[in-house]
């Protein structure tokens, strides 16, 4: 697994690569897991004074979950324990002492997406595509904490807009909207644009960067009601075993609402 995440700390930056282009940077639990040890103990890990996030390659910054991983899912345990799982990494990502900023190439969906939304800044590159295309792959949902951030960051018209719809969002609307802070031409921009924009925020006063980012994450948390049924609900049906399979072999899902 230690390929899979790639850390280094060159001066005061530090840089977390999701390393599986081969499956477009699609995150296993233990890479969710390193992410989240990082971001967690930064000063365990070279002390750096900003945090950049991206993915190898151009293709994708993360394209979700590994799928495969999701047949082992046999009872509603497996699904509350992923979902709060999950929670717990974004939980750990926003409370980084540091500011973060997820620089972003081609798709950034599912899991990806949510990693992406935590951070405190997105910059992207002209074909990046941002979604939570469930309604048509999986049949599975969020949990509230994760549509409460997107809700806060986004609207909730807008969040229902790309959840209903299982469109992939264009860079110019993601950058109207206010998802992406900025838009670059191509990676090797992305790459340069990402250092120099986590160089000069480095260069800033570090208690007044921990305040207001600790100000805003207060203001978001609020505290949200019960989401075990919904997601029961829906990673125990056969929608989202069958929405699983279809995904894996390549095929359209079958939908029954059941």
């Amino acid at each position: 697994m230690s390929d899979e995440i790639l850390y280094e700390v060159s001066g005061e930056i530090g840089w977390i690569t999701l390393n599986r282009p081969q499956a477009r940077n699609a995150l296993t639990f233990a890479m969710y897991d390193r992410v989240a040890e990082i971001c967690a103990d930064i000063e365990g890990h070279g002390s750096p004074k900003v945090l950049v996030l991206t993915g190898a390659g151009e293709k994708a910054f993360a394209a979700g979950t590994d799928i495969s991983q999701f047949r082992a899912f046999t009872k509603p345990e497996d699904a509350l324990a992923y979902e709060a799982r999950i929670d717990e990494v974004l939980r750990k990502i926003e409370g980084c002492r540091i500011p973060t900023i997820a620089a972003i190439s081609g798709a950034v969906t599912g899991g990806g997406a949510s990693i992406a939304c935590a951070c405190d800044m997105r910059i992207a590159t002209q074909d990046a595509r941002f979604g939570f295309p469930v309604a048509r792959t999986l049949g599975n949902c969020l949990s509230m904490n994760n549509y409460a951030r997107l809700a806060s960051l986004l609207g909730p018209a807008r969040v229902k807009d790309i959840v209903f719809t299982a469109r992939l969002v264009g860079t110019e609307e993601a950058h109207r909207i206010g998802l992406f802070n900025e838009l670059v031409a191509d990676h090797a921009a992305l790459m340069a644009r990402a250092k120099e924009l986590a160089t000069t925020i480095a260069g800033h006063a570090p208690l007044t960067l921990r305040a207001t980012k600790e100000a805003m994450r207060r203001l978001s948390a609020v505290n949200h009601t019960e989401d075990s049924d919904l997601v029961v609900m829906c990673y125990m049906s056969a929608d989202f075993r069958e929405g699983m399979e279809a995904f894996l072999a390549k095929r359209a899902p079958n939908w029954q609402g059941r």
